[in-house]
């Protein structure tokens, strides 16, 4: 079986929304992402990471060791059209697929950059939604 690592930051972490879609992946423990990235909230719905060239930030999420199969299947239809996986870097320099904003998406109606918040469970924890 070939696996691949998966960085998520959003409700694909444990006890999200569609955690269930990593239900049997082996879980690699929290992590963060290289200080290369902005993170948005859609709606207050769902987050998305965007590389940039400055101003970025390191954004905490977790590690997976995920089957391709499962990740073609369970995982990516349920992540929302505004997001598309990619390549990112990890903060010890090392690489792992996430799902990242689309560059059409960042000019959507109620994305704001909550880069600032320190994660999503952070943003909603401030928020009052959790």
């Amino acid at each position: 079986m070939t696996t691949v690592r998966m960085f998520v930051n959003g409700q694909a972490m444990s006890g999200g929304d569609i955690s269930h879609a990593l239900e049997g992946a082996r879980f690699l423990g929290p992590a963060k992402t290289a200080p290369r990235y902005r993170f948005y909230s859609v709606r207050d719905e769902f987050p998305g990471l965007h590389p940039v060239e400055e101003n970025g930030r390191s954004v905490p999420g977790e590690l997976y060791e995920v089957e391709y199969a499962q990740l073609r299947e369970r995982l990516l239809p349920a992540e929302p059209e505004e997001l598309e996986l990619s390549v990112i870097e990890m903060a010890d320099g090392s690489g792992s697929l996430a799902m990242c904003m689309r560059a059409r998406a960042l000019t959507l109606p109620e994305v704001s950059d909550i880069s600032e918040q320190g994660g999503w469970r952070a943003y909603l924890a401030e928020k009052g939604s959790v």
